[in-house]
């Protein structure tokens, strides 16, 4: 890049904005980075702007910094929390004027103040959180022990540093605060559509989530576990083993519920379709589903969508001709339409296997047949699409739409995505039980997320009931198998972008042993162990 020999920083080089849009740091040399960020040598520098997916994640995580700002200052007793996403939007839980939120938001982009980093001594940083009441900042500290520590900073507030934000607060020119239960919800734009603010209509569509979202503040109540401090000081005082058996307990629980709903549903409930992105967990929740359906006295009949894979020879082709596993298309529809039918009809069939291996389909051996009061149970990432079981009778049909959802906050203007959670699961997985470096769960990452985009989250608004998958302690016990992995990550390969990401967000977690995880748990279908067959 021109002139770059000379410059001392990445905003002396960089243009104010990119396609009409300001940008807000850079991925130099493999690695996010702020304008601030001082250059040396002649790096490859690639400008970030909201339209961007590490571009949009300093968007939002600056946004959630402001918010915080703006609710100290506004109403210092009111908690403020950064939860959990809804799509691109995002649930802050606030007892506060929201109005008044967005309108102090408001005025402090307008005010285009500069957000910079200052590095502070250990005992310096601890004395101020402490002596402003910043529970969250204290509790993290107190599992670390460096001798300097970053601070965010903006307009006299300060929060601990952990990504990359904006340089300004003018750079936040699409948002749009809309009150619900226990707080708000910050719609901003989809990076796929980085100019359109999405209608407040659309919220009907987040309902479930909310759902969700309030079982979880319950939750936080019941355990006293709302952030990754909370979660290390269970560790450091060894209730861990409680902690853990009161989480699965209540993840159960939540389950048992929709099997409640289930049997009791008229007309009688014959198909129950089970949904979710990659690495979620549908596997296990199929099987304990299928428990909770016994329990209550039904007879349910397990089933997978990805048995009935077409095959590479059938497969449709993605653009660079390789076969596209993402698709509907992926799927023998008509094969599949045909079993259930003749199943609901009181025939027996020999259902579907697929070899990954040979990446081919053939018949069971064992013929198949319902008995009386009987259903099935069908998973896999396109059961909510209409497409694949259009010929069944919609009326005999319950839809559960599942992802691990939420995880303790890392503190009030800092949360662990779901995606986050996912991708870790998946490398651990990937690499246990598929030999597939992390290089190239990283490669296939971006391709999963778009398919899931295409397939799967359009549908999840259908759904009669929502399943979190997400287990609060479990950032802990992936902690040792994924930084390994990590670390094997190396500065030239693109993926170093999100292992260093990732690993800092891990920084903020103690270690667990994973010998506290139950045999039955979702998170041994990712470290193994299990105790159910798959």
């Amino acid at each position: 890049m021109s002139g770059m020999e000379n410059a001392k920083t990445l905003a002396d080089v960089l243009p104010a904005y990119v396609n009409g849009r300001p940008v807000l740091g850079a991925i130099v040399n493999n690695m996010v980075a702020p304008l601030s960020a001082a250059l040396v040598g002649d790096p490859a520098v690639e400008p970030l702007t909201r339209a961007d997916r590490e571009g949009f994640g300093i968007y939002r995580a600056t946004l959630a910094f402001l918010l915080a700002k703006c609710a100290r200052e506004l109403q210092p007793s009111s908690p403020f929390r950064v939860r959990y996403s809804a799509g691109p939007a995002l649930f802050c839980s606030w007892e506060g004027d929201v109005a008044a939120l967005s309108l102090a938001l408001q005025t402090l982009v307008a005010a285009d103040l500069p957000v910079s980093v200052e590095t502070w001594s250990y005992k310096d940083a601890i004395d101020y959180f402490a002596a402003h009441g910043r529970k969250d900042e204290c509790h993290l500290l107190a599992h670390r022990n460096p001798p300097t520590v970053l601070l965010t900073c903006c307009g006299g507030f300060r929060a601990l540093h952990q990504v990359a934000l904006a340089p300004r607060t003018g750079a936040l020119d699409a948002f749009k605060l809309v009150p619900v239960e226990n707080g708000f919800l910050i719609d901003v734009p989809d990076p796929a559509a980085p100019d359109v603010l999405p209608d407040a209509q659309s919220l009907k569509d987040k309902g479930s989530y909310l759902q969700v979202f309030r079982d979880q503040l319950a939750r936080e109540k019941q355990t006293g576990v709302s952030t990754l401090g909370d979660l290390n000081q269970v560790i450091l005082e060894r209730r861990l083993g409680e902690f853990v058996r009161t989480v699965e307990a209540l993840q159960r629980r939540a389950l048992a519920r929709i099997a409640d709903r289930i049997a009791a549903r008229e007309p009688r409930v014959r198909l129950v379709l089970l949904a979710g992105p990659s690495s979620a967990g549908k596997t296990t929740t199929a099987h304990h589903l299928c428990t909770e359906l016994r329990a209550n006295g039904l007879a349910p009949q397990l089933m997978s969508t990805d048995d009935y894979f077409v095959g590479d020879a059938r497969n449709p082709r993605d653009a660079d001709g390789n076969p596209d596993w993402e698709t509907v298309e992926a799927v023998d529809r008509a094969r599949l339409a045909a079993d259930l039918n003749a199943l609901f009809a009181g025939r027996s069939v020999r259902l579907r296997r697929f070899d990954f291996q040979k990446h081919e389909g053939f018949d069971a051996a064992e013929e198949t047949v319902l008995p009386p009061g009987g259903l099935i149970v069908l998973e896999g990432i396109h059961a909510l699409n209409p497409l694949l079981t259009e010929g069944v009778d919609d009326g005999v049909k319950f839809r559960v739409f599942l992802n691990a959802l939420t995880q303790p906050a890392v503190d009030s203007c800092n949360r662990v995505s779901s995606s986050d959670t996912r991708l870790l699961r998946r490398l651990v997985r990937d690499h246990r039980f598929r030999g597939m470096p992390p290089v190239e769960t990283f490669r296939v990452w971006p391709n999963v997320v778009a398919g899931e985009r295409k397939w799967i989250y359009p549908f999840q608004v259908h759904a009669d009931a929502v399943f979190n998958s997400a287990l609060d302690y479990e950032l802990a016990v992936l902690k040792p198998y994924a930084l390994e992995l990590l670390n094997q990550v190396k500065p030239w390969d693109r993926a170093y972008v999100e292992a260093c990401r990732l690993g800092g967000m891990l920084h903020n977690v103690s270690i667990a042993p994973s010998s506290v995880v139950p045999g039955d748990s979702i998170l041994r279908e990712t470290i193994g162990g299990s105790q159910i067959e798959y």
